[in-house]
């Protein structure tokens, strides 16, 4: 068994962690810290206690993990108290808001033999998972580009911003999402183009970004606006012998803010109409077009990778090395503002 405890109260813990982890019966939530009672706008969970003293997790020794579900510019603060209590922990993203904060947080636990990583969830999206199925299938032949879209169509969010922090942006905010999507699958890029914009001008908040990451001939491009009407597919894939095009994204994050939880057997499942369509020519020449049926996607598997790496030894599947990229990517990217 799994006893975990969270630092935060908000939609972070409940909508994207706890309907995943009460549903593992080797995890055990004890309690959740909440610095304002007062505030608190999410049902309780029967058997879970509730606090505002924070030593209560921090000095509880049936608790093995902590999870850090506060605003990004606490991370480092928090993260840095649990560990210094000997406690591993988990960090939503983005992780920490530099680089230099991040190889300091490791370097801790690896000096007190702890764990400590993000919660790269959408790494268990079902796109992204079905997109990795058809490239390790080879119907595509040799890759040469993927193309990778996160759009919204939400200009009232950009046009009450009158103020610009790196930390808060839209690249951060949600290119720590598809990064680590890009990283996790073809690792290091030899080098990469910037195009990060406030299309409002300047002062106002980031509300574009076109990542350019280049792999040998290999180019991954990862996009995502605030002013899309129509969204763009969620992946595009070419290679020398054919494309697949994925329109939709998971349904997960779709499911869980329509309170649709994951005890339902259909939670975040493609129907026949969301799947992604492969179109290749095969040896004889013939070209073929057919759907391809998604791979279920499950935001608590990280959940499942933590247990194994903190009660069963085994290693993490979220490296430092991993995260430490995409935060140099995302301090890049910022630096680059247009």
């Amino acid at each position: 068994m799994l006893t975990i405890g969270y630092i935060g109260n908000g939609k972070s813990t409940n909508r994207y962690h706890l309907p995943f982890v009460l549903q593992r019966e080797n995890i055990k939530v004890k309690t959740i810290y909440q610095r304002n009672p007062a505030h608190e706008s999410w049902d309780r969970i029967a058997g879970v206690h509730y606090t505002s003293d924070l030593d209560e997790l921090l000095y509880d020794k049936d608790i093995q993990l902590i999870v850090v579900c506060t605003r990004i510019d606490s991370h480092y603060e928090y993260t840095k108290l649990v560990l210094e209590h000997n406690k591993n922990c988990l960090v939503e993203k983005p992780f920490m808001e530099t680089s230099e904060q991040a190889k300091e947080i490791f370097s801790l636990a690896k000096e007190k033999g702890l764990i400590v990583q993000t919660y790269q969830n959408r790494r268990f999206d079902s796109d992204f998972l079905t997109v990795q199925k058809v490239i390790n299938e080879g119907k595509l032949g040799d890759l040469l580009e993927v193309e990778m879209h996160y759009d919204y169509y939400r200009p009232e969010v950009p046009e009450s911003a009158h103020s610009f922090n790196p930390v808060e942006s839209f690249l951060y905010g949600h290119g720590c999402h598809t990064l680590d999507q890009v990283i996790s699958c073809f690792g290091k890029p030899d080098q990469i183009h910037y195009d990060v914009r406030q299309l409002l001008g300047q002062g106002r908040m980031n509300d574009y970004f076109d990542l350019d990451l280049y792999y040998g001939r290999l180019k991954v491009s990862v996009k995502s606006s605030y002013f899309r009407l129509k969204e763009r597919p969620s992946f595009v894939v070419y290679g020398k012998k054919g494309c697949f095009v994925k329109e939709t994204k998971d349904r997960q994050e779709e499911h869980l803010k329509l309170f649709y939880m994951p005890d339902h057997k259909d939670f975040g499942i493609d129907t026949i109409k969301h799947y992604g369509v492969l179109t290749y020519m095969d040896e004889e020449g013939i070209i073929h077009e057919e759907k391809v049926k998604s791979v279920k996607g499950d935001y608590g598997r990280v959940y499942d990778d933590l247990y194994e790496a903190i009660v069963n030894g085994k290693d993490k599947t979220i490296t430092d090395e991993q995260t430490l990229l995409q935060m140099e990517i995302l301090e890049t990217g910022v630096k680059n503002l247009k």
